[in-house]
């Protein structure tokens, strides 16, 4: 359970060789399958759409779980798919002990409780991600390398393993890798699993994010990195490279790192929880938006409602994928937040966010897809808005950028305790299809809070690519561009561009968790080169910023196109006082070589050190 794993090489070209199963079919609505309906007494509630199905505890067990086992079944090898869902529990319980729900949940499927607090909503049963098992029919080759795009959030599970064999019945499995978020839980009853050690091996695993949620004794196992953020845990097993706690009641101790890998803060200096829909008293429904806290540790919602405000869904409009973006637009003007309802918009101008306080909801991981070059997303230098529960991804033809958070120019009018806020905001630039960006996600304004992102340029996809042919296809030179102050990410994850895969130019800026993994792609050093320096740093902090900190870092390299490509450092930043990184790491999955770790120190990450992390404990040391 605790083998360090050599490397992400699974994902990438093994996956794509052996053929991805990429089910199409749109799961059906109809009311065999579990209708989509109002909450109760919803009388004048929102027509969600066919994407999105709510049950009701008065439901027999029976058929919600066939409802669930056909959803997942469609959704379990859809990684490229179209097909977007959301499954909504009604307050009540859910499965028995006699017979439990057990749901396991696939790609692109949300699953969340519609109660004002977690324990609203009780799953007597599971809910569950397993490895996929890629090779010799279904039996080899298993692991969770590619288990992205998935949600759980705001309810209890009483786990529950009736009818499970012993393996299986021993926790509460979540065995996923990056874009895949758990918020506002309480699982008790059993262990949970970050890792599934039940099939046949590697069983490697590369995620990802817990946040506000209380939480059983929890196994890591194979999971390279993990940032639990604003939380309580039991217990935690161990770790692989790099594991980040902040503002976690019960975390483990940092101080014998990197032996174990933790990185823990007492608390977490900027947070904001992901906003959430709840069905009031009378059945109506509404969507609770957290406050912004600062300093603060455990769980929002043990004492009561998490602090916030409420936005009765009238004041959203409630858009589908065939809503024309003149229409969302005049909606956003006449003051209206945004509700996307599960499914594919094509955008070929921007959606505008100009109104303080916006806020921007998707649910089951509803996308944006960028045409003729548009930016999908486009937010004014105004406080307070809230984009949350959305993927945008790079079309056809190039784009400036995917989502931009005020004018690099402009006048910023932000403020300290009212940030904008990015909640599971997800960019691919490849995959699905072809994916061109200049910068997938550009901050320009101040005190912007970032929590929990995946910044993908694809190292595997649909489109039948040679490695060569997806660098000079699916081009992507930055993933994020900070230039606004003040900015904090909680969960940064930002892989394979083609240049600095992160910028930080903004002054006071804090990142909690950074994961990264420099490109497969690059055909020779002469493309992979800064000027006369070989490579681009996976995390670079610009020249004049005078105060950064950084909390848990890694950078990560299998340049599988050219094994014999050099990059100088993992991270490059300015010498000066005020700019600290703190448990820092290159690692080499079996291709290419970083030289150093930060700014010339710390050994090379070679052929003679695969899958062994090259640690800094502190830059600059004290």
């Amino acid at each position: 359970m605790t083998t360090q794993p050599p490397g992400r090489r699974p994902r990438l070209g093994r996956a794509v060789t052996l053929g991805l199963v990429l089910a199409t079919a749109v799961l059906s609505a109809g009311p065999a399958a579990g209708a989509a309906t109002p909450p109760s007494g919803g009388a004048g509630a929102p027509d969600l759409g066919p994407n999105v199905t709510v049950f009701d505890p008065g439901m027999p067990v029976g058929q919600i779980q066939a409802t669930l086992d056909a959803a997942h079944a469609a959704r379990v090898d859809d990684e490229m798919g179209t097909a977007r869902h959301a499954y909504l529990f009604k307050p009540g319980t859910y499965g028995t002990a006699e017979q439990p729900l057990q749901i396991k949940v696939g790609y692109y499927t949300e699953i969340a409780g519609l109660g004002a607090s977690p324990t609203d909503v009780v799953i007597n049963g599971k809910v569950e991600v397993y490895n996929r098992c890629l090779a010799d029919g279904g039996t080899g080759n298993c692991l969770a390398l590619v288990n992205f795009w998935r949600t759980l959030s705001n309810l209890s599970i009483n786990v529950n393993a009736a009818g499970q064999d012993g393996c299986r019945a021993s926790a509460n499995f979540w065995a996923v890798s990056q874009a895949v978020s758990m918020r506002r839980l309480d699982i008790s009853g059993g262990n949970l699993s970050l890792m599934d050690y039940c099939t046949a091996g590697p069983q490697y695993a590369s995620g990802g994010f817990i946040a506000d949620s209380r939480l059983p004794s929890v196994t890591n196992g194979s999971q390279q990195q993990w940032l639990t953020r604003n939380s309580e845990v039991a217990g935690w097993s161990n770790g692989v490279w790099n594991q980040v706690f902040a503002g976690v009641v019960g975390a483990p101790d940092e101080a014998a790192f990197p032996n174990p890998p933790y990185t823990t803060l007492d608390t977490t200096p900027v947070s904001r929880e992901k906003p959430y829909l709840y069905a009031d008293a009378r059945g109506g429904l509404n969507v609770r938006v957290p406050a912004a806290q600062k300093g603060t540790r455990g769980i929002t919602w043990a004492g009561g409602m998490t602090p916030g405000r409420t936005l009765p869904i009238g004041d959203f409009f409630v858009a589908r994928p065939s809503d024309p973006v003149q229409v969302i637009n005049s909606q956003l003007a006449r003051g209206k937040h945004l509700l996307l309802t599960p499914g594919v918009y094509d955008i070929a101008r921007s959606i505008e966010i100009r109104r303080p306080n916006t806020v921007v909801l998707g649910l089951g991981h509803a996308t944006l897809t960028a045409v003729h070059g548009s930016t999908p997303l486009d937010v004014a230098d105004v406080p307070g808005v809230v984009i949350a529960g959305v993927t945008i991804d790079a079309g056809l033809r190039k784009s400036p950028v995917l989502l931009r958070v005020g004018k690099k120019h402009g006048e910023r009018r932000s403020s300290a305790d009212n940030p904008t806020t990015l909640s599971d905001v997800y960019f691919r630039v490849g995959g699905p299809h072809v994916g061109k960006t200049d910068v997938a996600l550009e901050v320009n304004s101040d005190h912007v809070l970032i929590d929990h992102a995946w910044v993908w340029r694809a190292d595997h996809g649909v489109e039948g690519f040679t490695d060569t042919q997806r660098w000079n296809t699916n081009t992507g030179r930055n993933g994020a561009v900070i230039n606004g102050d003040h900015v904090t990410a909680t969960g940064l994850f930002v892989e394979h561009f083609q240049q600095y895969n992160t910028v930080w130019n903004g002054d006071d800026g804090t990142t909690i968790l950074y994961q990264n993994e420099l490109p497969y792609d690059p055909p020779a050093q002469a493309d992979w080169m800064n000027g006369d320096v070989e490579g681009w740093a996976g995390y670079k902090v610009g020249d004049r910023v005078k105060t950064h900190r950084l909390y848990g870092g890694g950078v990560y390299v299998f340049n599988q196109n050219n094994p014999e490509i050099h990059t100088e450092n993992g991270f490059e930043v300015p010498q000066t006082p005020g700019v600290r990184l703190h448990h820092i790491m290159t690692v080499n999955l079996s291709a290419g070589i970083i030289d150093h770790v930060v700014n010339g120190v710390g050994d090379a990450a070679d052929m003679t050190k695969v899958g062994a992390p090259v640690y800094v404990t502190d830059h600059p040391a004290p």
